[in-house]
Parts: C-alpha cells; structure tokens; sequence
C-alpha cells in the first residue's frame, strides 16, 4: 500500500491537469465538432457507428443533445469563448427542434429532420434540460436559457411530483397524462420511480440554484435530498435501491456501482451548493460510505470498476463501460478531498490510467463505449450499445471528469506539502 501511495504522490497536480487538459481539448471537444454535427440540418446526428460511420438518419434524443449543450457550454465558461459557438449551436436546436410549443417541456426524440418521434416527457430528459440550460446561462447570460429552465422546473413539479410519498415519476405523456411505460431504456424496470430519475433531478436542481437561489426551489431541493437519504441509499450496504414502487417498496436487489460512485460526489455537492449544513454533514458521512463500499466492492486490479452485481455482491455484468470509469475518477478524488486518505486518491489516478491505456480511442477519437471484463474493446456486433455517439453515449461524463479533476487539482493538492 505504502509503495501505491509513492506511485500516486510521484504523479503531481499539475502534470496529472496537464494530461486531462490533453485529453479534454485534444481529444473530446474536437471530436463532437469535426464527427458529430450536421451542418447540413442542425444540431447533432443521432449515431456515430464505432468506425466513424455516421449514421445519418438515426434519432435524436433530448438527453444526448442536453448533455452536449452542458459540455461545450462548460467549455466555454472554463476554458474560453473559442468553445461558445457549438454551445450556441446546441442551444438552438434544443429551441428549435425539442421544445414543445404547444404542451412545454422537451420532447423524448426527434427523427432526423427534427420531428417529433417520440413526445412523451421523461422527468429524467427535463432534468438534463436543466442541467444544460441553466450552465448555458452560467457561460452566456442568456436570460431565454434561465427562463427556459425555470419553465422545466415548474413542470416537473406540477407534473412528475408525487405529493403523497414525496420524489418524482418517471414519466407522463405529450399532454402530461400517465403512461403505462415510463422506462429509460428496453433494459429498465418499468417502476413508477428509479434512482436513476432522481439523482439527475437533483443534479439539474444543483446546477439551477447556482443560478437562481429561488425559496422554492431550495425547499424542493431540501427535500429531494431528504428522500434520496431516507429511501434510495440503503445505509447498511452503501449502495443505491434502484426501481421503487410509489411508496418507496425497492423493486431491485440489483447494484449498479456506476451510479454508486457518481451518486456520493453529486449527492455531497448538491448539499454544499444548497448551504444546509445538516444535509451537509449528513451527505458527507454517505459519500463517504458509499465510495468505502466502490473502493472495496467495485475494483479490478488494473485499477477499473466493474458494472453490476447482484443483491449477494456477485458481479453479473464485469463489462468496463467508459461513463463508469470516468465516474470512479470523480467520486474517488471527491472522497480523498473529505477525507485525506490517499487510498482515494490512487483509486482516482489508477481509474485515470486506465482510461487512458484502455478506454481511449487512439483511432478514431472519443472514448471506447464498452470494454470486456479483461480490456478487449467491444465491437457492436457483441454489444449493440458499443457505438461512438448514440442516445447514450455522449461527452458528458468524460467531459465532465475532466472540468472537475481540473477544478479539484488545483484546490485540494495546493494544500499538501
């Protein structure tokens, strides 16, 4: 352990933020500029297959394209104005094409053409709407994105609210009616509630009171955080309950240490931006235990997390999805920052080396989708989701750890002699 620790000391602040500054602007950011956007029609294409072919008839999902606009909104409010223009870019396709003029709120999917595919309103695509709207507003000023933002966050709470057991449904209608299926995705349960939902409303939610301290939605907030504590982290095992019926019955044994990891950072920094200081201390014990539980639980030896186990901890998915290794970075580094345990730290590094080595994609650009238990990149033909860009796989999460490893570098590791 002591000769971990020398190796993680012998990496500095500084060259590691040179090499993740590297990767960020080298790498993500181009790579979505020069494959990804259609100059042709606006916005993003729907698919990039894993050999750059670009699949130009594919769907558009209001959550890839929120999340673009967050990244290269951050881009250019941490890095500078040269990254403006493909914010601006995003902005006015989500305006233009997602935005429901008739019933408000952002459409699931769009065809090609902008169309509406599928105009159902999942909570989760509205949160994410908040979440890039309100950093769109933090880099430009824009009043129309902060009102654009306030305008989801008022539906989701007349709408998606639960006011008798407290949290959010996964989703309603076009017109904000009730749906039989409100799953994310073919692999979801079909439960009124999930964690999933909730933890990016909050993160949204997060993002909005940076910007807009509002009475109201800190109360919200407050409560969120309140009910996230109480019924979606199980504080024996440290782990996330996944799918809930409306009174919070768990659904799921299941364990999925992706969000684990992401969930004890995002949990702890929606309670410092809140400013209540006994969610906060609260939030920091849970944090905390829930990175423990990743640290011990989650780990291969070359230093990347695993997917999902079962309810006994036995891993049912080893697969190295890049979204999960980019978490582990964050929600380590987050718990070395609380704690000052270098365990944490090396963690962090260690999940960064193997991206590196591993999940970046030398080739073509972007970040390798799927990786097999022993580090073999997954074609399509194994994995159908193993694609560059699609409804899921998008520069949040690596763009992300990225934005964040360099704020926290520069904070925390001043502080050691």
């Amino acid at each position: 352990m002591e000769a971990a620790h020398a190796v993680s000391r012998a990496v500095t602040a500084a060259d590691w933020a040179g090499r993740i500054r590297a990767e960020l602007t080298g790498n993500i950011l181009p790579f979505w500029l020069r494959h990804v956007l259609d100059r042709a029609h606006g916005g993003f294409f729907g698919e990039v297959a894993s050999d750059l072919t670009v699949r130009a008839d594919a769907p558009r999902a209001s959550v890839i394209n929120a999340r673009i606009l967050w990244t290269y909104a951050t881009a250019a409010r941490q890095l500078g104005p040269e990254w403006l223009a493909p914010a601006e870019w995003a902005f006015d396709y989500i305006c233009a094409k997602f935005w429901d003029r008739e019933q408000g709120g952002l459409f699931w999917m769009v065809d090609a053409t902008g169309a509406p595919l599928s105009p159902r309103k999942q909570t989760y695509a509205q949160a994410f709407g908040i979440y890039a709207l309100s950093e769109y507003y933090r880099a430009t000023g824009d009043d129309e994105a902060l009102e654009l933002a306030q305008k989801l966050y008022a539906l989701i709470e007349e709408h998606a609210f639960d006011p008798v057991s407290g949290g959010y449904f996964e989703a309603r209608g076009r017109a904000w009616e009730e749906l039989e299926d409100v799953r994310l995705s073919d692999k979801d349960l079909n439960a009124p509630k999930s964690m999933n939902t909730h933890l990016h409303v909050l993160e949204g939610y997060t993002n909005l009171l940076r910007v807009w301290p509002d009475e109201g939605l800190k109360a919200k907030q407050a409560a969120l955080l309140a009910t996230m504590m109480d019924h979606i982290i199980d504080p024996d095992t440290g782990h996330f309950k996944l799918f809930f019926e409306t009174d919070w019955k768990s659904l799921s044994d299941h364990i999925s240490f992706g969000h684990d990891i992401e969930g004890s950072w995002l949990l702890y920094e929606a309670a410092e931006v809140l400013g209540d200081e006994a969610l906060l201390a609260r939030a920091r014990a849970i944090a905390i235990h829930m990175a423990r539980v990743s640290l011990a639980q989650a780990l291969d030896p070359d230093g990347s997390m695993l997917f999902e186990a079962d309810g006994t901890g036995e891993i049912i998915d080893g697969k190295k999805h890049w979204w999960v290794q980019a978490e582990a970075v964050v929600g380590f580094y987050n718990a070395y920052e609380l704690t000052g345990e270098e365990a944490f730290r090396e963690a962090a590094l260690a999940a960064w080396r193997y991206i590196e080595e591993h999940v970046v994609d030398r080739v073509h650009g972007e970040w390798h989708a799927k990786l097999s238990r022993n580090g073999i990149v997954l074609t399509e033909t194994e994995d159908s989701d193993a694609v560059l860009v699609g409804p899921w796989k998008c520069p949040y999460h690596n763009a992300r750890v990225c934005y964040e490893l360099l704020n926290r570098l520069g904070r925390s590791e001043r502080k050691t002699p």
